[in-house]
């Protein structure tokens, strides 16, 4: 971005900048990356509870008449198979063999759904959608600017939560939702996160953000809540091995090769389908993988992944230190013949090849 380019604030960006956090650009964004300490922020959420201000995330409404054909044709996964409360993970493919991007997909009825896309990727992702919704018709509305979204995630989060609704919250189930109203405000209650710890994403306008989170903090005190950045967000995403766009799937790659194949339905047809159809029946030549170090090393995104005589077949897409586990774990694209769990494959690391072994993913 140049500095012509002024970065986005959310509704909160003031709040954190007051709470210390350290503000980093992402994705056109002013954002919160670490409030204290990565290590102790990651743990809070897989121990207790935490929040995330990820209102820089995209919401677009699509309505209408022709609005599931429409939401059907650009993204993989089977929309037939939602319900009226049902939130469903997918990805929208492109001509090229790629991916535009992962989003969720939300059903409110028949006629309206709600995608939740990348705040990178907004721009460009309503280009393709309109692009696409010439043979359609649907309304496409883009409410990105109007929502704020705080991710409640961890084992605690739905008990806090509680004493603000009287949605019974257990009566959620995973990738659903509901309308109603949490701390007296209107709220969109979805069982969803990207952490895997458990928890709630609330969305709410603009207006209400403050207020919405100053109670969640105030419920959540008693189970040690704390405001939790960025930066722990993506080693708590990639312990479970969820995929980052733009670090593990992009314009180039298939959601077979992605392992994302569980998204993608050959029972409807979509944008490129063919494509990706002739990939699985033939089966990839590269696939993404989860490995642990064996050597001594942390490994970081575009470090190459090599044979063991040095041959380069792909790169780190994620890596870290995992808080949890203690121990150096990624995630990368591998030739195929390596991708079964147990493969020996090297990372190169300044110039040295580390030791590191295939396994299979979630990591925890």
């Amino acid at each position: 971005m140049s500095d012509t380019q002024a970065l986005k604030s959310t509704a909160l960006s003031e709040l954190h900048t007051q709470l210390g956090a350290k503000m980093v650009p992402f994705a056109g964004f002013n954002m919160p990356v670490l409030y204290d300490n990565l290590i102790q922020e990651h743990l809070t959420v897989r121990n207790a509870m935490g929040v995330f201000d990820v209102s820089h995330m995209g919401e677009v409404w699509i309505e209408g008449p022709k609005a599931f054909d429409l939401v059907s044709w650009i993204t993989t996964n089977d929309v037939a198979s939602l319900y009226d409360g049902r939130v469903q993970y997918s990805c929208m493919p492109n001509n090229n063999g790629g991916i535009v991007d992962d989003l969720l997909v939300y059903r409110f009825n028949a006629e309206k759904y709600l995608l939740v896309i990348n705040a990178g990727n907004i721009d460009k992702d309503l280009h393709w959608i309109n692009e696409q919704n010439r043979n359609f018709g649907a309304t496409i509305t883009n409410v990105s600017d109007d929502y704020s979204l705080l991710a409640i995630q961890g084992p605690m989060a739905a008990e806090a939560l509680q004493k603000l609704t009287a949605v019974t919250l257990a009566d959620i189930p995973y990738y659903h939702f509901v309308e109603g109203e949490l701390g007296g405000l209107s709220i969109i209650i979805s069982n969803t996160g990207y952490t895997g710890a458990g928890g709630f994403e609330l969305y709410v306008k603009n207006n209400d953000a403050r207020q919405l989170w100053d109670k969640v903090f105030e419920a959540g005190a008693e189970f040690g809540i704390k405001p939790i950045g960025l930066g722990a967000r993506d080693t708590l995403r990639l312990e479970k091995g969820f995929c980052l766009y733009g670090n593990d799937i992009n314009d180039e790659t298939s959601p077979i090769e992605a392992g994302l194949g569980w998204i993608t339905k050959f029972n409807h047809d979509f944008v490129n389908r063919a494509h990706h159809e002739n990939i699985k029946t033939n089966k990839p030549t590269k696939k993404l993988v989860g490995f642990e170090l064996i050597d001594r090393g942390i490994p970081r995104q575009h470090y190459p992944i090599c044979t063991a005589d040095g041959k380069v077949m792909g790169e780190v897409t994620s890596g870290t230190q995992s808080p949890s586990l203690n121990k150096a774990i990624g995630m990368g694209y591998v030739a195929s013949e390596f991708s079964a769990a147990g493969s020996e494959i090297y990372i190169e690391i300044r110039g040295k090849l580390l030791k590191a072994q295939v396994v299979k993913i979630p990591f925890l």
